[in-house]
């Protein structure tokens, strides 16, 4: 039956961001993007979380940044010509910067092909999973999935 071929293309796919953080590739779900904007000056916020850097002007909305290196327990951030913010809007929080290393590309992958993670939450996990809510696969490249909603949350992750 040629209706088979059909059901092929007609699997819901969803678009990511993809983005290096450290020597790892994750992927940002595009819906959450608003805007990409290369470094600048963050201005520090006294007494704020270590992985928040501070705040941006962005065409004049004070944006606050973090760093996803920091808040998944990787080093601190080493800004080079490839760091980028990426700009989130969240619908309870407004709009919030994330700190990257470098953006790669946009990548579709097909829903029914993301794999939840197992995760480990034992005392050995490094805490980098509780970020994650799923992994895809794009060609022969693995892509963790960012949970926004974790990574954004106000939760240390000691």
């Amino acid at each position: 039956m040629a209706d088979n071929e059909f059901d092929v293309q007609e699997k819901e796919t969803r678009q990511y961001i993809s983005v290096k953080v450290g020597e790892e590739k994750f992927g940002i779900d595009i819906g959450y993007v608003d805007n990409i904007v290369r470094m600048q000056k963050i201005t520090r916020v006294p007494k704020a979380q270590v992985y928040f850097k501070g705040i941006i002007n962005l065409r004049g909305e004070i944006v606050p940044v973090m760093s996803a290196r920091i808040k998944m327990g990787l080093d601190d951030d080493v800004y080079t010509s490839q760091t980028r913010i990426i700009i989130l809007k969240l619908e309870e929080k407004g709009e919030i910067g994330l700190i990257v290393d470098e953006v790669c590309e946009v990548v579709t992958l097909v829903v029914d092909e993301i794999d939840k993670p197992n995760i480990d939450t034992s005392s050995s996990s490094t805490g980098k999973e509780l970020f994650i809510n799923g992994i895809g696969k794009n060609g022969d490249e693995l892509i963790s999935l960012f949970e926004i909603g974790a990574i954004v949350g106000e939760k240390e992750n000691n």
